[in-house]
């Protein structure tokens, strides 16, 4: 009995370990959000990185073809990607959560 108890905590804590590693390797970055937004924000790369793609896309749309409509396009898009830089770390956040929680789910 202490040998199987012994087993299954070997296997939860390597189960865990596993879930942890999983954690650190997929957990999307607040620093490095920040400088997709910095360098290429006008093309919502930080949003694909983010796991945002269609908000992504429609800030992508929006840097390629928006001076088709006299330039409007990119006033929305400025301000939206201004925006963006306060919402980032929640983004950031929200993402882990969901990753963590995916995680955790896997081990049960």
């Amino acid at each position: 009995m202490r040998d199987l108890d012994r087993m299954d905590r070997l296997v939860s804590t390597r189960a865990h370990s596993r879930a942890n590693m999983m954690y650190q390797a997929n957990a999307k970055s607040v620093g490095i959000s920040y400088l997709l937004w910095f360098f290429l924000g006008g093309l919502g790369v930080h949003r694909f990185y983010l796991g945002r793609n269609g908000s992504a896309i429609a800030q992508l749309l929006l840097g390629l073809l928006g001076w088709i409509p006299l330039f409007a396009g990119w006033i929305v898009l400025g301000i939206w990607v201004l925006v963006d830089a306060i919402l980032i770390p929640g983004i950031a956040r929200e993402e882990n959560e969901r990753l963590a929680n995916h995680l955790v789910n896997q081990i049960r």
